[in-house]
């Protein structure tokens, strides 16, 4: 679809009343969520990286947790990253913390504090998109600006039935463009939560609610009975699987060895209990591997439940080994006794691992 066929989807629909039809809809029914309480930006902002592929009922905890932490941006930009590491422990995405925080960093620094309100600066934040560039502005300042993320996208794929494919980026200006035509430059705020909102509870992915649907006389999807074919959506790539084998190791005095994981790439700066790539490192092999990588020698005791997680792009599934050694100073890594391991942020794989082991206090 070229920008002019969206033009010509505009020429026989009457923005004005679905402005009025969303927005009503949307002050009558929202739901009651802890960032709604007000327009801070700084809390808009971290419930929008907290909101990236994670469901809403999974964040609001989290999000209490964090804002009680780091109720302010001088707060979060003063705090130690591994503080900041295990208030987001569970989440996952770990960059979005990461990113978060370089960018708070950079407000305290270059803007006194005060989250930007103007499109360009906003949008040379770390970890800033369109999408959260366009929440913060018309959310917290009122700026009609585009929020354009999947519910939205299918939202507007079947009121104006754009078949474009949502997995491919360039898809993304479609929306977009239709964001910026139709959005309520009177309440900017209420339009964009309008068509989150009706993605999230209304215009679902599967089996859509349109006989409850406010804006359901605007669908031209509906009208046309092609609401459960809309949005179109190519699959991505298969996901890797990733085979490790993990060892939970105890020395004499009962501490057992953890390490932290590199400063870039996936869980970056994570603690973790030691792991080995299985399809380079066999089993009968792990001792050996373990006195080359570590310096101590171990006695594998037993295997424990295997771990299994998912990522957006690979799989790993972890064979998991409880080990004992009387040697006391790995050359990596460090003994930590177990009432002091919840200090430390660990993945959720390594939580997995950890909640076999440990009870918390």
């Amino acid at each position: 679809m070229q920008l002019d066929d969206l033009h010509v989807k505009f020429q026989h629909f009457s923005i004005d009343l679905f402005q009025d039809d969303l927005i009503n809809w949307f002050q009558q029914e929202k739901r009651s969520l802890p960032w709604r309480e007000n327009q801070d930006p700084y809390r808009i902002w971290v419930s929008e990286i907290m909101l990236q592929q994670t469901k809403v009922d999974t964040v609001i905890p989290y999000f209490h947790r964090f804002m009680e932490r780091f109720p302010t941006i001088q707060a979060l930009a003063e705090a130690d990253e591994q503080d900041v590491l295990k208030a987001w422990e569970g989440l996952g995405y770990y960059s979005r913390a990461r990113n978060l925080q370089t960018a708070v960093r950079e407000v305290s620094e270059t803007y006194g504090g005060r989250v930007p309100d103007n499109v360009e600066e906003l949008g040379k934040l770390k970890g800033v998109g369109p999408y959260t560039k366009g929440a913060i502005l018309s959310i917290a300042y009122g700026i009609p600006q585009p929020a354009v993320d999947g519910n939205v996208m299918r939202v507007l794929s079947r009121i104006l039935l754009i078949t474009e494919d949502i997995a491919k980026p360039k898809a993304r200006k479609i929306f977009e463009a239709a964001v910026e035509e139709m959005i309520s430059h009177r309440n900017p705020s209420a339009f964009n939560q309008g068509l989150m909102e009706l993605g999230a509870l209304i215009c679902t992915p599967k089996k859509p609610s349109c006989l409850l649907c406010p804006v359901q006389s605007h669908c031209t999807a509906f009208k046309q009975g092609l609401q459960e074919e809309l949005p179109i959506k190519s699959k991505g790539k298969k996901q890797k699987t990733m085979p490790y084998l993990s060892v939970v190791l105890e020395n004499e005095q009962g501490e057992v060895l953890i390490e932290k994981r590199p400063e870039l790439g996936l869980l970056a700066n994570l603690w973790q209990f030691p792991m080995a790539d299985a399809t380079e490192v066999s089993l009968e092999q792990l001792a050996y591997w373990f006195q080359l990588e570590y310096g101590i020698a171990i006695k594998l005791e037993e295997t424990l439940q295997p771990v299994r997680h998912i990522f957006s792009h690979i799989i790993w599934e972890v064979i998991v080994l409880r080990a004992t050694t009387k040697d006391k100073l790995p050359e990596q890594g460090r003994f930590v006794p177990l009432s002091d391991i919840d200090d430390y942020p660990f993945p959720v794989p390594h939580q997995k691992i950890l909640q076999q082991i440990h009870i918390p206090e």
